[in-house]
């Protein structure tokens, strides 16, 4: 398939500024596969659709502030800093993306707080944003990083054309975060309230948990029509022994799989065994899925609803049918459901 089977018309209204009121009350669409039926429902109705022994493949990933805003030396200027990814802890290098990035080069200093108690060098360029800097701080390793959270604010996304709120802090984290290292939320898990999940625990469902820390390479846009031709970055992967039994027990006695966001399907069709199970893993993963792809592991799947041409979209359209999935899209924006990062959700059977 090409990128511009890929395209739709979004009203810029529905892409959502600010999470549903309460997590498990945004709206969810239900899409069954197998009779192209859709039915509207509410997010905490999920439980309607999973019984004893099914299992749920949550992203366990815990997003870190990684949007800092500094000063140039001599001039002043304002520059955000966009932390991607810890390159080496004892000199403190970090791979980042800075803008404006026409005014950093390398040799220059950044200050950072009030007081300037943070000072970074530029030590090289990456790419046409990127550079990779050296931090400069005098405490311990655990004080370096408490700075960072101190001065970082919540990533919420660029299209977000507003302040970062005390609430992004809470609400653009799972409530299963634990594992730090994401520069993005797994969202199709903002969904899940602390109540939820403890109903579907008691209702016997169970959970495996999985880490993949999510990059800004998953909202890259894609640029080539021919889709094999695009590269994904590298995000790292966990996947251990104990959440593959769980995954693997549920295959075997047929139950259903539900991958909880693209990050979970991701994560998983990354480590596949030859059997179809799910094996533990511990490294990195550029998985990238489109149309047409045979899914080993995952029966069904929770998302968000995604922009156009985006790899998001194509998993979907993967995992759902294309014309089923085009069908679904055309039905969301009609019944004006909430878009992107904040926005609904769907359930795919």
């Amino acid at each position: 398939m090409k990128l511009s089977h890929f395209n739709f018309h979004l009203p810029p209204e529905l892409l959502a500024e600010f999470p549903a009121e309460n997590r498990d009350e945004s709206r969810l669409m239900v899409i069954h596969r197998s009779t192209g039926q859709i039915e509207h429902k509410l997010f905490k109705d999920i439980i309607d659709y999973f019984d004893d022994g099914d299992v749920m493949i949550l992203n366990n990933t815990k997003v870190f502030p990684a949007r800092m805003y500094g000063n140039k030396e001599k001039t002043g200027a304002r520059i955000e800093v966009f932390l991607l990814r810890e390159l080496n802890a004892e000199q403190r290098l970090w791979d980042v993306l800075v803008d404006p990035a026409r005014k950093i080069r390398i040799g220059n200093k950044l200050y950072f707080g009030d007081d300037d108690s943070l000072v970074a060098e530029v030590i090289d360029n990456t790419t046409s944003r990127g550079r990779t800097l050296r931090f400069l701080y005098d405490g311990s390793y655990e004080e370096f990083r408490y700075k960072l959270k101190e001065l970082g604010e919540t990533p919420i996304p660029k299209y977000i054309n507003r302040e970062v709120t005390e609430d992004d802090a809470e609400r653009y984290q799972t409530i299963y975060a634990k594992e730090e290292g994401a520069v993005a939320a797994p969202t199709a898990g903002l969904h899940f309230s602390k109540h939820l999940l403890k109903r579907l625990e008691i209702k016997g469902i169970n959970f495996a948990e999985v880490t993949l820390h999510v990059g800004l390479g998953t909202f890259n846009p894609v640029e080539v029509e021919d889709l094999s031709k695009h590269k994904m970055d590298s995000e790292e992967l966990r996947i251990s022994q104990e959440a593959c039994d769980t995954v693997n027990k549920a295959i075997e006695n047929k139950r259903r799989v539900c991958c909880i966001g693209t990050t979970s399907m991701r994560a998983i069709e990354s480590s596949v065994s030859s059997n179809r199970t799910l094996n533990p893993y511990d490294g990195w993963t550029n998985k990238f899925i489109f149309p047409p792809y045979d899914f080993s592991i995952a029966n069904c799947m929770v998302t968000n609803f995604h922009t156009p041409k985006s790899t998001l979209l194509m998993m979907i359209s993967a995992f759902c049918g294309h014309d089923l999935m085009k069908k679904a899209y055309e039905e969301a924006v009609k019944e004006k459901y909430r878009f992107y990062s904040y926005g609904d959700a769907m359930l795919i059977l």
